[in-house]
């Protein structure tokens, strides 16, 4: 890829709509983002069809803003790289199908990102991505275990059997009574507690690299209860510690673990949950005593969905020839490969 490879990169999973130019496969042009919080946070999560219609009004303001601010037109981008899957099925035909009227309008190729992938290539926004690499994904709807040993080249070596972390946050964050999303909230006020009650781990069998978050946010909605029905009052600031520090344990044990049974060269962080202070403080800690491993973390404006990760990850598929036709849809189901 020449470094003046421009791509236009569309994202609309769920409740951002996001379009973006880069160039050279790394370095951010434009980016905008249309955060829709405000309009789910009295629902307390995302509403699909409200989604939808936000992405309807702001998909042709947003595109053309990230191409106002990176000062080109369509003439000058080289192809268009647009989320095809997974998210919500409405909110993914918006983006899927602008990309595709702006393929057929000014003859540009188009090219179908996993969201996941976007998620990862954020990261070769912030440095060189090394092979073989490991990432960590923690979003509201994904928690997985990625191994790279090239470019575009992804094994889910362990993923989610259930809730994923993010999604653990916002339903506990919603049993404490705080707002949407949770995962911030959770993350400061475990800051001013302490992990003093005691929750379940779940390490699932010996050698397993999945996840499962389900019975953890069961134990909190639980100890709640309990102390409810005896007349206690539970510190919500040492619940929260006590809930944060049993997810970051396990993802993080689980991450070293799998780094050096396959010897990476990297971790990425990837995903919404990158965001957390705890999760981003232990990570460090953790292979900053282990030699030979590079820890990338992106910083938050890339962790939350965007579109310049989108194009990233477009970038190298537009490299190595793959393309997308015209008659690709939305697939909310569709695979890491």
């Amino acid at each position: 890829m020449t470094n003046k490879t421009m791509i236009l990169g569309i994202e609309t999973s769920c409740d951002e709509t996001a379009a973006a130019v880069i160039r050279g496969g790394n370095e951010i042009v434009s980016s905008v983002i249309s955060s829709q919080i405000e309009s789910h946070k009295r629902f307390g999560g995302v509403v699909p069809e409200i989604a939808s219609r936000h992405h309807v009004e702001q998909m042709t303001l947003v595109v053309e803003e990230a191409l106002e601010q990176a000062s080109c037109s369509m003439d000058d981008i080289d192809a268009i790289a647009v989320t095809e899957g997974p998210g919500l099925v409405g909110a993914l035909i918006i983006g899927v199908n602008t990309a595709k009227a702006l393929a057929f309008a000014h003859q540009k190729p188009l090219v179908g990102v996993h969201h996941i992938a976007g998620h990862i290539y954020a990261n070769r926004l912030v440095t060189e991505m090394q092979f073989p690499l490991l990432s960590l994904v923690v979003s509201g709807g994904h928690t997985e275990l990625v191994l790279m040993r090239d470019h575009g080249s992804f094994e889910v070596i362990g993923e989610t059997r259930d809730d994923a972390a993010g999604e653990a946050y916002d339903k506990v964050a919603r049993t404490i009574g705080l707002p949407y999303p949770g995962g911030p909230h959770i993350d400061r006020l475990a800051h001013e507690g302490t992990p003093s009650i005691k929750l379940p781990r779940a390490w699932l069998e010996e050698g397993s690299y999945d996840f499962s978050f389900s019975g953890l946010k069961s134990a909190v909605i639980n100890t709640l209860h309990n102390a409810e029905q005896r007349g206690e009052e539970i510190d919500v600031k040492d619940l929260a510690a006590s809930f944060q520090d049993s997810v970051i344990d396990v993802l993080t044990e689980k991450t070293k673990r799998a780094a050096q049974e396959y010897g990476v060269k990297q971790v990425l962080l990837a995903g919404g949950v990158a965001a957390n202070k705890g999760l981003r403080s232990r990570l460090t800690e953790m292979f900053d005593k282990m030699d030979g491993v590079e820890l990338v973390i992106p910083p938050l404006s890339l962790c939350t969905d965007n579109a310049a990760m989108i194009a990233a990850a477009g970038a190298v598929h537009f490299e190595q020839g793959r393309r997308s036709s015209l008659g690709m849809n939305a697939n909310p189901g569709l695979e890491l490969k």
